[in-house]
């Protein structure tokens, strides 16, 4: 029903796209799930008006905020000590070889999607649109793995996953077709290496986000909610405004042994033995550019980092009767010069006025405006307008690269210190449950409590608040990533009341 309503409201929209109208946004913080429905499709993100409930089309200026977002992680998995491989596997998996992992198949059982026929012929063997990769892709590793000196081995891929969403789908965040997910796995000698490339992922993985100036907080997710068949999982999750619900938007898994053991995954040691690989895997969506549209937007549409923006600056011509030709001489003279120098700009001559022109780039989050009319001609200046703060700025042109370049590096830092500054105020730590609770249910954020970690506490406190979920163990307490893991004292479970040495998050996911 949701993804229906959304469709009629982007056919009405679609109206006034076609005459260069921009309608309204909802206000972000009061209508935050309008807004980013809206922005989405205003904006050409994607368009969900495809007649298939949880799939969109990745439009042609959302497909370049999704090419530059993911270069970077790929550029980042590249550039590794030991470098990653990407790869691509098949998407089409036999039943035998899918169900061989009966623990990822319990996990992903109401989920798959199953091919029966080939044209008009019932196949002899059920084919799995992949809902994760593991079991595409660990068969060929046990022929690829032979000797010690085939490890580590590091691979990943950035392709499409399919999953049966029963719930109601959310452009981007709950989908049935995940059209971008990147996925690493990498093989190791034994546990210690293993730890030592989560610990690598983790630093990947922060930076990635780091880049996009997309808050997060780190989390290793309770037992009872780690990915099938991992020792744990950590999360990334980032807090969304108005609600201030969680969304997972990146895991990293240390796997130990248990799928090498299942698709017999071995090589021979220096000694002549064999041995079971150890494994990790991590993985990050198209909900990371969900988390980059919500961590920036406001009222007038979306503020992209200008390290992931198709365009950095855009140059808008005031024109004024009689001096038309001048600027626009002016004008694409200015853009040639910005465009050799390596920035990705763009310069708008269609015939409409500069009002329309500077809300149509405003919503789609171009960080510069760079104006220029008669006046900035005579006095040998460009005028630039921030995106995020709507700052005026007169330069000289004889300086403006240098000038531009420093102003692109300068939003891009604001941006991210403002987004943590923000996300941090979501987050409150108390040894009072009911403060906790109070807090998540007036929809203020996520709390962090003293919490024994048992199963039985948390779903009886999890039954006090609708929605309610435990996130895990926060960073600092986690031996995988730390040398020295902080310990608390003088606090106690706020339910059972034992002395705990860790607080634990809660919150409502996404």
């Amino acid at each position: 029903m949701a993804n229906q309503k959304n469709a009629k409201k982007q056919k009405n929209q679609s109206k006034g796209k076609s005459s260069n109208n921009q309608l309204a946004l909802p206000k972000m913080e009061e209508k935050f799930s309008e807004w980013f429905n809206e922005v989405i499709f205003q904006a050409d993100i994607i368009d969900y008006r495809y007649n298939l409930k949880g799939c969109g089309v990745w439009l042609g200026y959302g497909f370049k905020v999704r090419k530059n977002t993911f270069q970077v992680i790929r550029d980042l998995l590249d550039s590794t000590p030991v470098p990653h491989d990407e790869m691509l596997f098949p998407m089409l998996i036999p039943e035998p070889q899918f169900m061989k992992e009966a623990e990822t198949v319990k996990g992903f059982e109401e989920e798959v999607y199953w091919v029966k026929d080939g044209g008009t012929t019932p196949l002899d063997v059920k084919l799995a649109l992949r809902p994760t990769s593991e079991t595409a892709m660990y068969p060929m590793a046990a022929k690829w793995i032979r000797s010690h000196q085939d490890l580590p081995l590091k691979t990943y891929q950035v392709a499409n996953m399919f999953r049966y969403e029963g719930k109601n789908t959310r452009p981007l965040i709950r989908v049935r077709e995940i059209t971008t997910f990147k996925e690493a796995h990498t093989y190791h000698k034994n546990a210690e290496t293993c730890e030592e490339q989560i610990r690598e992922a983790m630093e990947s993985y922060s930076r990635f986000f780091d880049t996009l100036g997309v808050p997060y907080i780190k989390t290793q997710r309770p037992k009872w909610d780690t990915f099938p068949g991992a020792n744990y999982t950590i999360a990334y999750d980032c807090i969304f405004p108005q609600k201030h619900r969680a969304l997972q938007i990146g895991t990293v898994h240390n796997l130990g042994t248990t799928f090498a053991k299942t698709f017999d995954i071995k090589y021979e040691d220096k000694e002549g033995n064999q041995q079971y690989v150890h494994q990790t895997c991590y993985g990050i969506s198209e909900r990371a550019i969900a988390a980059l549209i919500a961590s920036h937007g406001d009222d007038k549409g979306l503020k992209l980092p200008p390290m992931i923006a198709p365009i950095q600056a855009v140059i808008v011509p005031i024109l004024f009767k009689n001096k038309e030709e001048a600027v626009l001489k002016a004008s694409e003279e200015f853009f040639q010069k910005v465009r050799k120098a390596g920035l990705r700009v763009h310069f708008d001559k269609r015939d409409m006025s500069s009002g329309k022109k500077y809300f149509h780039w405003e919503l789609r989050g171009v960080p510069i405006r760079i104006e220029i009319g008669p006046r900035d001609i005579e006095k040998g200046n460009v005028c630039l307008v921030r995106r995020d703060t709507r700052e005026k700025i007169f330069i000289a042109q004889t300086e403006a690269i240098t000038k531009i370049n420093e102003l692109l590096d300068l939003i891009q830092q604001e941006m991210w210190d403002s987004a943590k500054k923000l996300h941090a105020s979501w987050i409150t730590r108390t040894n009072d449950l009911d403060e906790a609770l109070d807090f998540i249910e007036s929809n203020q954020g996520i709390a962090e409590v003293p919490f024994c970690g048992s199963e039985e506490c948390a779903a009886e406190i999890e039954q006090r608040v609708d929605g309610l979920k435990f996130l895990g163990i926060p960073d600092e307490y986690l031996p995988a990533l730390h040398k020295e893991v902080k310990e608390e004292s003088d606090i106690y479970c706020i339910h059972c009341s034992k002395p705990v040495k860790q607080y634990w998050r809660i919150g409502r996911p996404y």
